[in-house]
């Protein structure tokens, strides 16, 4: 994509300020979120001279129709060295409004803000909850803390885990539409991406499914214990085969605290690594495309020192490249550790089998108390049958996952 500084563009007497779905413009601050610098587009937009905006609070440009709930999750993420994306209705000088889509990430003595217009129709449901949140806002008194928990409860209800998960899909949305409105083919990582956070949300469904199934049959190992004590008080076969069921059943058990349940395990944390490695992609691409366009603006930035300041973003521009390829490295390692942990279990699940032909062959032996064992037989059936089933489902998503990256 090439950048034309936009010279002399009308501007409206109310309503949106002129910014272009192919524009991108950032602005950099201190710690304290003073304006150190910015680019041409940054300044037209927002319709200041650089004498007022170099040295400005970077609130300057904020809309009052914004709820504190978004700056406060903000400040509240960059402060931990963490990047972040978000909506933002921002307020020019002359009072038009413009609305970007920010990632917001640390850099050499503060923060850098990078910005593109949002054209997608997540934006209008954003509005209409940040509308909500505002009210209440107002209303109820609520506390910027006690208003970016309430954003963080919609953030869930409409479906994702978190606030990290929401930015990367959102920022995904808006780059997919941008690539739509400039007439471009879609961004194939980016979608690349997205078909791997498909498979990982249903490998996270069958996880669960699994996790479900595993618990209900817990209480095998205990029926044939007591089955065994009654069928042989002094013990026998149907004794040993409790036994070396309930052996196995702990190994499967030590598997499923290992690898499954718990948030840090591969398998709940597969969806958030790829989520984070979307985000930062799309965090690369758009600092690419701030830095382009600054390397072809000719006209001064103010004081600020243009090389200077190009050397800066390149920098930032790099740093991100790196991370994006460590965070794709990271989905690979976590997609390869679920599908050797599959198989692991699969074997585990496998050497059931032997235990069920033996209860089989002891239910058929015995006089009294068969039926009882058919009856464990039978679950050792639906068991064995629906854990197979769940991990067969879970490897073809961690190979689709595999397969993505390449």
């Amino acid at each position: 994509m090439s950048f034309v500084e936009k010279r002399d563009i009308f501007r409206p007497p109310t309503g949106e300020a002129p910014f272009k779905i192919d524009e991108t413009f950032y602005s950099r601050t201190d710690e304290r979120g003073v304006i150190k610098s910015g680019n041409y587009v940054f300044r037209r937009v927002a319709d200041y001279n650089w004498d007022e905006m170099i040295g400005a609070p970077h609130k300057i440009i904020r809309h009052p129709d914004m709820p504190k709930a978004v700056f406060w999750l903000l400040w509240d993420t960059i402060k931990r060295g963490e990047a972040i994306g978000a909506y933002v209705k921002n307020l020019a000088k002359d009072g038009l409004y413009y609305w970007v889509f920010a990632v917001v990430v640390p850099c050499p003595g503060g923060f850098l803000s990078a910005r593109m217009k949002p054209t997608s129709a997540l934006r209008g449901v954003i509005e209409r909850e940040y509308a909500v949140l505002l009210k209440a806002e107002k209303e109820e008194g609520l506390t910027p803390q006690d208003s970016a928990a309430r954003l963080m409860e919609r953030i869930r209800d409409l479906g994702f885990a978190d606030y990290p998960q929401f930015a990367a899909h959102a920022l995904s949305e808006e780059l997919l539409a941008r690539d739509a409105g400039t007439g471009q083919d879609p961004d194939p990582q980016i979608t690349g991406f997205r078909r791997m956070l498909e498979a990982a949300g249903k490998l996270e469904s069958e996880t669960s499914s699994l996790v479900d199934d595993f618990y209900a049959t817990r209480t095998i190992p205990t029926n044939m214990r007591v089955i065994a004590s009654r069928l042989e008080p002094t013990g026998g076969p149907v004794s040993t085969l409790s036994k070396n069921y309930g052996q196995m059943s702990q190994e499967i058990s030590d598997w499923f605290e290992t690898n499954v349940v718990g948030p840090d395990s591969n398998f709940a944390t597969i969806k958030a690594t790829i989520a984070n490695s979307l985000f930062v992609s799309g965090m690369s691409r758009i600092l690419k495309q701030c830095a382009d366009q600054l390397a072809g603006e000719r006209r001064r930035l103010g004081d600020v020192n243009l090389q200077d300041e190009r050397g800066l973003l390149n920098g930032l521009v790099d740093d991100y490249g790196r991370k994006s390829g460590s965070a794709l490295e990271q989905v690979a390692l976590e997609a390869e550790r679920i599908g050797t942990a599959c198989d692991k279990m699969r074997r585990l699940v496998l050497g059931l089998s032997t235990t069920r032909v033996m209860c089989k062959i002891e239910s058929a032996r015995l006089s009294e108390g068969g039926e009882s064992l058919s009856d464990i037989i039978n679950q050792l059936n639906i068991f064995q049958d629906r854990i197979k089933s769940r991990l067969e489902e879970i490897a073809r998503y961690s190979n689709s996952i595999r397969a993505t990256i390449g």
